[in-house]
């Protein structure tokens, strides 16, 4: 039963055709994985919203069609796979591409390029933004750099913390590279990373 929910839900969107809101996009799996759940939310919001395959799954090699309920252009994509994996796509202008996709050849600033991608950073912008900590755990160490660079540089934060809800300006250089990799180490010794955060086009990154 899952299994015929899962054809019917990819057969209507590989019949969909876009329609006048600009933010909607096709999601690709090239991943090999079986995406069991995925959420897209906007990227000024802290919570990720309903997974938005319902009773369906995204096997590799197939395609959904995403109309997001919200306007917004800058958007966040998060993904998990039958593995357990987890994977996300953070400030992507929607507005300005027509496919995301997971797996595949290659990596853009905006989406992961995949067939009938077309990837349209903004360049030679400001890459400096608002970092805000949404993550509902304290942040003991930062890390951010421009993906151009080699290494993560020093920790942004020093002999400071931040709590859930706080927010700390980060200054990156401008006229070159908008996307930056961002590493943070929680106060429990865990740590996560986001890579090719396209920032350019906005003003804060929001950190879940």
């Amino acid at each position: 039963m899952r299994a015929l929910i899962v054809a019917l839900a990819l057969f209507a969107g590989l019949a969909a055709s876009p329609a006048e809101a600009q933010n909607r996009f096709w999601l690709v799996n090239n991943t090999g994985d079986t995406i069991q759940t995925a959420n897209v939310s906007a990227s000024r919001l802290s919570n990720w919203g309903p997974d938005i395959l319902g009773n369906g799954v995204l096997p590799s090699g197939n395609r959904v069609y995403v109309t997001p309920n919200f306007g917004d252009c800058i958007l966040d994509v998060r993904v998990t796979y039958a593995s357990g994996r987890e994977e996300t796509r953070m400030g992507l202008n929607a507005c300005s591409i027509n496919t995301i996709a997971f797996g595949g050849a290659g990596t853009g600033t905006t989406a992961a390029a995949g067939t009938g991608a077309t990837i349209a950073a903004p360049r030679g912008g400001d890459p400096s933004f608002n970092f805000v900590n949404r993550s509902g755990q304290t942040i003991r160490e930062l890390y951010i750099s421009l993906s151009s660079q080699s290494s993560w540089g020093s920790d942004r934060l020093g002999t400071d913390v931040m709590s859930p809800g706080a927010s700390v300006y980060i200054r990156l250089p401008g006229g070159g590279s908008c996307a930056a990799d961002i590493r943070v180490v929680y106060a429990n010794g865990s740590a996560a990373e986001r890579r090719g955060v396209e920032t350019c086009s906005r003003t804060d990154v929001i950190w879940r």
